[in-house]
């Protein structure tokens, strides 16, 4: 149990890979802080999970693309857990659009909820390891398409193309302090996200044809990278971006 003592705060914990990240961490022994933007049966739920697992846990809430709210979620978090030691920011939209059709505020939300929020909470949570004296991990869940186009999801992509760039000037800025700061990045993941796709036989078809390991992911294949990073055997690991795609980042084609 490699995280035994350490405390993990997971953003939008509620289902997905979030879920899959809480609860894998917990199985290496941290306690969690469930996020997601409302309190509801499904923060619960992976909160049972936590806790079945014999862990301490707790939720937090709140909209994370408002910087306000992610200082609050940082704060709640400590005064419900007494600190904080990892922080994996995970909660992600994305909308379907041609770029000439993509609204102002599509364009918000998508930036606000993947940039924004991740830029403030990590702030909020380096101060907290700062002031205390203490090291941490951030660990970004990124996406395949921070470095590959993704037509008609430009937002989306440029949300992940700068939290990209923005890992790896953090992860600089940060060493000194002793916190390490990387980007996972998932190719095609078996998530609510893409509901339509696992619903759709011959847009899975295809889009399997480009991963050289013939399926998708599942959340615990992201989980279990996050759980490395997050130990102590990732301790020189910082200002990196490691994929879990099946080797689709080399071997995609529009089609």
């Amino acid at each position: 149990m490699k995280l035994e003592g350490k405390v993990a705060l997971i953003t939008g914990s509620g289902q997905g890979i979030g879920r899959g990240i809480a609860v894998r961490l917990a199985k290496e022994g941290a306690d969690i802080i469930v996020d997601d933007r409302a309190d509801d049966s499904r923060a619960q739920e992976t909160l049972a999970e936590i806790k079945a697992l014999g862990r301490r846990g707790c939720v937090v809430s709140g909209d994370i693309g408002q910087s306000d709210n992610d200082r609050h979620i940082i704060a709640d978090g400590i005064a419900q857990m007494g600190r904080i030691d990892i922080l994996v920011n995970n909660a992600g939209v994305e909308r379907h659009a041609p770029f000439l059709e993509v609204t102002e505020e599509d364009y918000d939300l998508v930036l606000d909820v993947n940039l924004r929020g991740a830029f403030f909470t990590t702030q909020a949570f380096a101060k907290h390891l700062i002031d205390d004296g203490r090291p941490g991990r951030v660990i970004n869940i990124s996406s395949v398409h921070e470095e590959l186009p993704f037509p008609n999801f430009s937002p989306y992509c440029a949300s992940k193309g700068a939290l990209k760039m923005l890992m790896r000037n953090l992860a600089v800025e940060l060493a000194p302090h002793g916190i390490t700061v990387n980007n996972v990045a998932p190719g095609a993941i078996a998530t609510p996200i893409n509901t339509k796709l696992l619903n759709d036989p011959q847009l899975l078809q295809r889009l399997q044809q480009n991963i050289p390991l013939k399926r998708l992911g599942t959340p615990d294949d992201v989980a279990g990278l996050v759980a490395f990073l997050a130990s102590p055997d990732a301790d020189y690991i910082t200002a990196a971006t490691l994929y879990v795609d099946g080797g689709l980042m080399r071997n995609y084609s529009e089609q």
